[in-house]
């Protein structure tokens, strides 16, 4: 019987445990930018998929995401071990690594909808001075014997 609510738990433990080691224990410089943004277990509690994002160290440099991803590949026997000795669980799930698209794909809906906006503005904008095409009343009147019958 899968228990989802002990899942989520052990999967929000796992979260603070992984950032809290990659904070102060973990000493690579590679990781120095990484958050931690979610944790998921499956529902047996074997496999643990962590996700995370990195950051540039300043706004107009690009996040090394692929310096990163390596050195949590090297640290996750590490963080694996961690893992099992705070959350005491009978069996440690396996740690997977999963860059989180979720910021990105949120500043590309920004982007569009900013776009968007100026499109409707422009439109707004056009459609102020705009007079109707042809004539005022586009419906037919109605004729003169149609009212006597």
């Amino acid at each position: 019987m899968v228990d989802q609510a002990r899942a989520r738990r052990l999967a929000k433990r796992i979260s603070q445990i992984v950032a809290h080691e990659l904070e102060h224990e973990i000493k690579d410089p590679r990781l120095a930018m990484v958050t931690i943004t979610d944790a998921r277990v499956t529902g047996d509690l074997r496999e643990a998929t962590v996700f995370y994002t990195v950051l540039g160290s300043s706004v107009d440099e690009d996040p090394d995401v692929t310096g990163a991803a390596a050195a949590l590949a090297s640290a996750t026997g590490v963080l694996r071990s961690k893992v099992g000795q705070q959350t005491g669980v009978r069996h440690t799930p396996s740690l997977a690594f999963v860059l989180d698209v979720v910021p990105d794909e949120a500043r590309r809906m920004e982007e569009l909808l900013a776009r968007t906006r100026a499109s409707d503005e422009e439109v707004a904008r056009l459609a102020a001075g705009a007079t109707p095409a042809g004539e005022a009343d586009p419906y037919r009147a109605p004729r003169a014997d149609d009212d006597e019958a």
